[in-house]
C-alpha cells in the first residue's frame, strides 16, 4: 500500500542533479541568477498595482506596505536560499516539500504553484496588452477593441490577441535553450531597471509634501476601536478593516505581494546554475534586496508626485504621477520600459512553471511527456507547448482581473510550507552538506510562516474560496493518478 507521507531521499535527489547526461544544461551564472529574479520581480506589481493600493488600502503609506510584505518574503527567501543551496534541483518548492513533507504535501505545493506561476503570466500578459495597445496608439497604430479583450471583459471583445501571441513567442523561446532566454531576460532587465532609477532621480524634486500628509490615512474603524466603541471583531468583519491605517498597510501588503513574487523562480533554476551552492542564495537574496531598496523608493515618489485618491481605478499611474514633472516626452520611453518588465516577468513565470511539472513528471505523479527534454536544447519543450496553449487560453479569453489576489495566496501558501520544510529538515538531516544556512533557527522560519499567514488573512473571502477550489480539483488529479504513478511509492 502506498504512504502518501513517505519522503523522497536527500542523496536520491542529489544524485539526480548530478546525472548531467540525462538532466538540465548547466548554464546560468550567480549574476544570471541575480537578473532572473530581477526579471520575475519587477513588473505588474511595480508599474500596476502601486497605485491601486496606495487608492484603495494604504495612501502614501503603501511605502510601509512594500515593507512588509518584503520582510516576509526576505524570511521566506532565506529558507529558499537554504534549500536551493542544499537540493540544487528544478522545482522549487515543490522539490523541497517533497524531501521533507511527503509526497503529498509536495503534491499540493506543485498544484499551488500553477496559480503563481501560470495563472500570474497570463495576468501580467492581459497588462502587457494593454501597455502595448497604448504605445502603438502614441505612434498613430490604432488596434481593434475586439482584438484587446475577452468576451467576458467589461469591454467585450473576441479575443485578447496580443496577450496570446506574447505568450507563444516567449514559449518558443524557452524551447531553444535556457541560455538564450537567459540573455534576453538580462537586457530587459537592464533596460527597465534604468527607466526605475529615472523615475525615481527625475520626480523626486518635484515630490509635494502636501500628498504625502497624512502619510497614513486615518481610519475610522479603528478609531471606534481605539476609543471602546468596537471591538476587534467587530472591526475586522466591517467594511473598515482595510481601507488606510494600520489594517489598510496590512492589506495593502497582501496587495503588492504580487509585486515580490518571483524571486523564489531562481530556485525552480537550481538545476542549471552553474555553481548553486553559492549561486542560488546570491540570486534569491541579491534579487530580493535589490528590488525592495527600488520599490520603496518608487513607490515614495509616486505618491510624492500625485495625490494617492487619483490612482483609484488607474492600472498605469506611472504615466499619471510623471505629468507631474514635466518631462512628459518620457511617456513613450516609460511605457516601453513597462512593456519589457512585463515581458521579463512572464519568460520567468513560463520558465519556473515548466521546471516545476518537469520535477513532478520525473517523480511519476505526471505523464513522462511534461519530463521529456529537446535532444538538442536539453529543455522540456513538450511542457513548455503544454503551457503555451494553457496560458494563452486564459490570457485571450478569460478577464484575470482578480486573479493577482489568487496567485498572492497560493504563493504565500508555498512560501509558509518552506518555512516549515527548513526547521522539519534541520531535524530529519542535520548533517547535511548546506552551501547556505538560515541564521536563527527556528526564529526566522517561525516569523516568516506568522507574516505569511497574516497577509493571507488580509485578502479577501473570494481568494480563500477561489484557493480551495483549485486545490480540490488537484486533489482529484493526484488521488485519480499521482498516486498509482509515485514512482516511490512503487520502487
Amino acid at each position: 500500500m502506498s504512504n502518501i507521507w513517505k519522503t523522497k531521499p536527500l542523496k536520491q535527489l542529489l544524485a539526480h542533479a548530478d546525472d548531467s547526461e540525462k538532466g538540465l544544461k548547466r548554464s546560468l551564472s550567480a549574476t544570471s541568477l541575480v537578473a532572473l529574479g530581477i526579471g520575475a520581480i519587477i513588473g505588474a506589481g511595480l508599474f500596476s498595482l502601486t497605485g491601486i493600493a496606495a487608492a484603495d488600502n494604504a495612501g502614501p503609506a503603501v511605502v510601509y506596505s512594500f515593507i512588509l510584505a518584503a520582510v516576509g518574503c526576505a524570511f521566506a527567501g532565506l529558507c529558499y536560499a537554504e534549500f536551493a543551496s542544499m537540493i540544487p534541483v528544478a522545482g522549487s518548492a515543490y522539490t523541497y516539500s517533497y524531501a521533507t513533507m511527503g509526497e503529498f504535501i509536495a503534491w499540493i505545493i506543485g498544484w499551488d504553484l500553477v496559480l503563481e506561476y501560470a495563472l500570474g503570466a497570463a495576468t501580467v500578459a492581459v497588462s502587457w496588452s494593454q501597455y502595448v495597445a497604448k504605445f502603438l496608439h502614441s505612434v498613430g497604430v490604432d488596434l481593434p477593441p475586439s482584438l484587446l479583450h475577452s468576451p467576458w471583459d467589461e469591454v467585450s471583445g473576441i479575443v485578447n490577441l496580443p496577450a496570446i501571441l506574447i505568450v507563444c513567442l516567449l514559449s518558443l523561446l524557452l524551447i531553444r535553450g535556457t541560455k538564450e532566454s537567459a540573455l534576453l531576460n538580462n537586457i530587459l532587465v537592464i533596460l527597465k531597471v534604468t527607466v526605475v532609477l529615472v523615475f525615481i532621480a527625475l520626480g523626486w524634486g518635484f515630490i509635494d509634501s502636501a500628498n504625502h500628509t497624512p502619510f497614513i490615512p486615518t481610519n475610522e474603524g479603528e478609531v471606534l476601536m481605539s476609543s471602546g466603541k468596537m471591538s476587534f471583531m467587530e472591526f475586522f468583519g466591517s467594511d473598515y478593516f482595510g481601507h488606510y491605517g494600520w489594517s489598510g498597510i496590512l492589506r495593502g501588503a497582501g496587495v503588492v505581494f504580487f509585486a515580490f513574487i518571483g524571486f523564489d523562480a531562481v530556485s525552480t533554476a537550481a538545476q542549471e546554475a552553474k555553481n548553486p551552492q553559492k549561486g542560488m542564495p546570491i540570486g534569491i537574496i541579491g534579487s530580493l534586496v535589490i528590488c525592495t531598496l527600488l520599490y520603496v523608493l518608487f513607490a515614495f515618489v509616486l505618491t510624492g508626485l500625485e495625490n494617492y485618491l487619483n490612482f483609484k481605478g488607474d492600472a498605469s499611474p506611472v504615466t499619471t504621477a510623471f505629468a507631474k514633472t514635466g518631462y512628459t516626452f518620457l511617456n513613450s520611453s516609460l511605457t516601453i520600459a513597462i512593456i519589457a518588465g512585463y515581458t521579463s516577468v512572464m519568460l520567468v513565470m513560463l520558465m519556473g512553471q515548466s521546471r516545476v511539472f518537469y520535477s513532478m513528471s520525473i517523480d511519476g505523479l505526471l505523464p513522462k511527456t511534461f519530463s521529456e527534454l529537446h535532444k538538442k536544447n536539453k529543455t522540456p519543450w513538450k511542457t513548455n507547448l503544454i503551457f503555451m496553449v494553457f496560458v494563452s487560453i486564459f490570457a485571450g479569453f478569460v478577464p484575470v482581473s482578480d486573479l493577482g489576489h489568487m496567485v498572492s495566496i497560493g504563493t504565500l501558501f508555498a512560501f509558509a510550507l518552506v518555512c516549515v520544510g527548513v526547521m522539519m529538515m534541520r531535524k530529519s538531516n542535520p548533517d547535511a552538506v548546506r552551501g547556505f544556512r538560515v541564521p536563527l533557527v527556528p526564529l526566522i522560519p517561525v516569523l516568516g510562516i506568522i507574516i505569511c499567514v497574516a497577509l493571507m488573512a488580509g485578502l479577501p473571502i473570494e481568494s480563500w474560496e477561489r484557493l480551495g477550489i483549485w486545490l480540490g480539483l488537484g486533489l482529484l488529479i493526484y488521488f485519480f493518478y499521482g498516486k498509482k504513478h509515485s514512482k516511490l511509492n512503487n520502487e
